[in-house]
Order: C-alpha cells, then structure tokens, then sequence
C-alpha cells in the first residue's frame, strides 16, 4: 500500500537537523512479513541516511518480536520490484 496519510515515518537526523522521512511503500508479503520500500530514480546522502535510520528501525522492531518480521529494501529501476518482492519472500522461508 502506497504510505500517504498512514502516519508511518521513521525520524533521522541529517545535517544536525531532525527530519522525518516517509518511506513510500508498506508491503504485507503473502509470508506476513513487512517489506518497507522506497523507489529512487536517484540516490543522494539524504536519501542513505534515511535508509540508515530506517535500517535502524528495522532491526530494532524485529529484535523486539511484537510486531512481527520486517525488511527495507530500495528499487533504482521499477521492473526490477517483482525479484525484490521474490527475495524477500523467500528470505522469510529461510
């Protein structure tokens, strides 16, 4: 589901000011698994800090256990989404 008027943002910190970022995607895999995803045609330092921060976040919520299992990823190219959405499924299975 496309991430507009969900509320989810992850806070971050860039050049010494707080931000928030707004991942574009939220993606409940058929495994229940969360997949955040973020579509970039480029990228720029803001763009991995915010991907740092959402890492972050990630590793923090599964290490909690109370929200079930999550995974972010980032697509540079659309077409290739559908073996991003593959792995991550699969990842889930492992």
């Amino acid at each position: 589901m496309k991430n507009d008027h969900l509320g989810f943002e992850i806070m971050y910190v860039y050049k010494g000011v707080v931000q928030k970022y707004r991942p574009d995607f939220l993606i409940r895999l058929a495994t229940g698994k969360m997949l955040v995803l973020e579509v970039k045609g480029q990228d720029t330092q803001q763009n991995r800090t915010e991907r740092e921060y959402l890492a972050e976040w990630v590793k923090a919520v599964n290490e909690h256990g109370g929200f079930g299992q999550w995974a972010c990823d980032v697509s540079f190219d659309p077409p290739d989404i559908p073996g991003l959405l593959a792995r991550h499924a699969a990842s889930q299975a492992r």
